[in-house]
């Protein structure tokens, strides 16, 4: 990132334009625009951000935009590729400690075991209940019943009543 803050400086003089005269144009803080041309980094809380700044910088000085994010893109790629050996010892051994961890035998004493939950006396509690419902609810018909009205019929046929069939 020096390379390149140190290009976009060279630039901007060769340019004629002074750091203050860019930071008025550009709407940048002096500081941010120093950061910039210094390779500091670690100046940027967010990585977009110092990259828009960068592209901003780069068409203002009347650079190719593109070529100048892809020598930021490079230095990024390795900036942030590169993973210590110590590091990947490290991962690897926790690794291997939390496979260890999975492998242990343990004891049927100290074994966590899930209550199952039977359901089958919910379910015979439920049938149960509608069939005493229905029970019920046949009983109270049956003694609620109107008796037939034969009497009425007697009176007008008479005592004797004739049942008509016809095919």
């Amino acid at each position: 990132m020096k390379e390149l803050g140190e290009y976009l400086k060279q630039t901007r003089l060769s340019n004629g334009v002074s750091i203050t005269e860019a930071c008025e144009d550009l709407e940048f803080s002096t500081s941010h625009l120093e950061n910039i041309e210094s390779g500091n980094v670690k100046a940027f809380k967010d990585v977009y951000e110092l990259k828009e700044s960068i592209r901003v910088y780069a068409k203002y000085l009347g650079l190719n935009a593109d070529k100048v994010m892809d020598e930021f893109n490079n230095f990024l790629f390795q900036h942030t590729s590169r993973i210590s050996l110590d590091d990947i010892l490290a991962a690897q051994k926790k690794k291997e400690e939390l496979e260890a961890e999975h492998k242990k035998v343990k004891s049927p004493y100290t074994k966590e075991y899930k209550e199952k939950i039977n359901l089958w006396p919910v379910v015979y509690v439920i049938v149960g209940v509608i069939v005493l419902f229905v029970i019920v609810y046949i009983i109270i018909n049956s003694i609620n019943r109107t008796p037939r009205r034969i009497d009425e019929l007697k009176s007008v046929i008479g005592d004797e009543i004739v049942y008509e069939y016809t095919y």
